[in-house]
């Protein structure tokens, strides 16, 4: 028992060290080079001219990849659900994460120009078998998991879903990165789970555990400096936190229900802003103040740490819920997840209606 608390305790710890004392390296280097957000455009939540740097995602995935380095070189992350193909492309994928980050923190890239690194990384580790094989079907008894039975995908179903997921939950993160500390918290969360998850659904002192102790141990390092006030931003390396969470939901055993109860209020946000600005004939990408978290900031009376801790406990409650529901609890969770995101959204537009 001590030797497996050591063997998981390390890669976290680690993982936060290194990010919470190569922060402040990364946030000098983003003010040399001016890689840097001044708080001007409506969706911002500092003073206006704040000059905010940015790239603090690099110090979450130096430390992500120093964990990624030392457990590979020791041999401890390839097993049945990983390989050596697989953690090079996670690694590749990172490093040119750190690059887009900076090009659009110092130049601010166009929204066209943001998707292609998203699309080629989602395409490179389905390519490699990072991919959903099947999904349960909670409604039917069989020989899979809870005993129930299991559908399994044909390949160009299987890689086109998954190639989908993992793009979704990078924007998902991409969109949700509007209040300090929301995406790094959110995201700790999340990978926690879903180490949690692998302890009973992998192999003992498996690669996907210490993976995702890696990712959380970043984002608990970094949190400090972008609890608000935000010392510095993730930046447009915050997609890293999607890509990650997308990858080891799925070499964790296929848990999409998990991360989607981990994620699901971000994710109905995310597909109700979208739907409304095609609809308004605005781009998708279009900056604005119309997501649930700045709803709850401006209609529903919260402070910005109180709205940042609130989506937490969300978070957080639905995810623990996860670990221990079965299958067919999973689908009732999710429907009340959709529940409650309509009772917030009914809540405030009644509350906006009665400000006007």
């Amino acid at each position: 028992m001590s030797e497996n608390f050591v063997f998981y305790f390390l890669p976290f710890m680690g993982s936060l060290v290194l990010a919470f004392v190569l922060t402040p390296f990364v946030r000098r280097f983003a003010l040399k080079t001016g890689a840097v957000s001044i708080q001007n455009r409506v969706r911002d939540v500092h003073p206006k001219g704040t000059i905010i740097p940015g790239l603090g995602g690099w110090s979450v995935i130096a430390g992500f990849l120093f964990i990624l380095t030392i457990y590979w070189y020791l041999g401890y992350l390839t097993d049945l659900k990983i390989n050596n193909q697989q953690i090079i492309t996670i690694y590749v994928s990172s490093l040119l994460i750190m690059v887009v980050g900076y090009l659009d923190d110092k130049y601010e890239l166009k929204p066209w120009q943001l998707i292609i690194v998203p699309i080629i990384i989602s395409m490179a580790v389905v390519y490699v078998g990072v991919s959903v094989e099947y999904v349960t079907n909670p409604f039917e008894s069989g020989t899979g998991p809870y005993g129930r039975s299991l559908f399994y995908l044909n390949a160009g179903i299987s890689s086109v879903f998954s190639f989908l997921w993992i793009l979704g939950m990078m924007f998902t993160v991409k969109f949700l990165d509007g209040l300090d500390g929301l995406v790094t918290g959110i995201g700790a969360i999340g990978a926690i789970i879903l180490f949690v998850v692998s302890l009973f659904w992998d192999t003992p002192l498996s690669g996907t555990s210490i993976l995702a102790l890696a990712l959380a141990g970043g984002l608990v390092g970094f949190l400090p400096y972008n609890w608000h006030p935000a010392k510095i931003f993730l930046g447009e390396s915050s997609i890293f936190v999607g890509f990650m969470l997308g990858v080891l939901s799925i070499i964790s055993g296929g848990k999409i229900a998990t991360a989607l109860l981990v994620m699901g209020i971000p994710v109905l946000d995310v597909v109700w802003v979208i739907i409304k600005r095609i609809i308004m004939r605005k781009s998708p990408f279009h900056g604005d103040r119309t997501h649930l978290h700045f709803r709850l900031l401006d209609t529903g009376g919260l402070t910005h740490r109180q709205t940042v801790l609130f989506l937490y406990v969300l978070t957080a409650i639905f995810g623990v819920s996860s670990i221990f529901l079965q299958s067919t609890q999973k689908v009732l969770a999710l429907l009340v997840l959709i529940a409650s995101m309509f009772a917030i959204t009914f809540f405030l537009f009644r509350k906006n209606l009665k400000k006007r």
